[in-house]
């Protein structure tokens, strides 16, 4: 027997004992996806973490996640198996850059993207995700929103929700934003019948050429409701092979092999293995501000 099957046995196993459930986003190592009991993107598994009744939630995923599942479950031992896999889109910017834009501008109301971290979703009035951000901007009587940090993703809810006025701050994703619109126009010149579904995290000038841009989720959903066979995926490399699986009569196309992201590929079968043995790397987030960020976290949950 190979040492992954092994691994994944082993796992499954301590699962049981242990109580515990593993939560597995899109873009992690494929063969993560064989231990999850939960595969899905931000809002999908914020929603499992609010709902499980598991003693030990392993997360496989990033930093701001993990920590998400924590605050929503401060009751539950929360285990990010690679405790460097941080986002770099939530570390660019701090609590004093916030504080400072909601002084510039009391009359708004602060859209916290949820990647970010605990101490930002404490300073904000309601979260977001990329799936259901349009609805959360629009369920505020305000007029005024401060978005934060994702000037991208906050740019493409801003053209469709004109009536409000954004503040963005100068926020990105990395990865997403190495999509550029001319490795789209170059791919769509060899497939001419594949459409173009993006991430909003992508530049606007990728997302003005895409015949669809929504959440990881939303994507994976139009390519199986569409008759189309063939199609350019603007967006982080595992959702491309996760949707080749469940797909396999269709095909996806990556525009640039560029768009990975590294901290989401940090975790590995054996660091799951070693932090559900040991309860090790357990996420912990300062009761004070998990009790602020929760408020803003559970704002964005009862968002349909």
């Amino acid at each position: 027997m190979s040492r992954q099957k092994e691994l994944i046995q082993e796992i499954n196993k301590l699962k049981k004992s242990k109580n515990a459930v593993i939560l597995t986003h899109f873009y992690q190592r494929p063969n993560l996806y064989q231990i999850a009991d939960y595969i899905g993107d931000s809002l999908d598994l914020s929603r499992k973490a609010a709902s499980t009744d598991a003693d030990v939630i392993v997360f496989c995923g990033v930093q701001f996640m993990a920590e998400t599942a924590k605050i929503l479950s401060p009751h539950k031992k929360v285990l990010l198996p690679d405790k460097a896999s941080g986002c770099l889109m939530a570390d660019m910017i701090e609590v004093d850059d916030l504080i400072e834009l909601k002084m510039q501008n009391p009359d708004a109301r602060v859209v916290c993207y949820v990647n970010s971290t605990a101490a930002i979703k404490a300073e904000s009035d309601i979260c977001c995700t990329s799936a259901n951000a349009v609805n959360v901007v629009k369920s505020l009587p305000d007029k005024k929103i401060i978005f934060v940090p994702d000037k991208g993703l906050g740019g493409y809810v801003s053209s469709l929700v004109p009536e409000k006025d954004f503040i963005l701050y100068d926020g990105l994703c990395p990865t997403h934003w190495r999509i550029k619109p001319e490795h789209i126009l170059k791919t769509k010149k060899e497939y001419p019948d594949a459409l173009v579904l993006v991430h909003p995290e992508c530049q606007a000038d990728v997302i003005n050429i895409a015949d669809y841009t929504g959440s990881t989720r939303g994507i994976l959903n139009y390519a199986k409701e569409s008759n189309v066979k063939d199609f350019i995926i603007g967006s982080e490399v595992g959702i491309l092979l996760y949707m080749q699986e469940q797909m396999p009569d269709k095909n996806f196309i990556l525009p640039t092999g560029e768009a990975v992201c590294e901290n989401m590929k940090k975790n590995t079968l054996d660091q799951v293995y070693s932090c559900l043995i040991n309860g090790t790397n357990e996420v912990i987030v300062d009761p004070e501000i998990a009790l602020k960020a929760i408020n803003s976290i559970n704002r964005m949950l009862a968002i349909q």
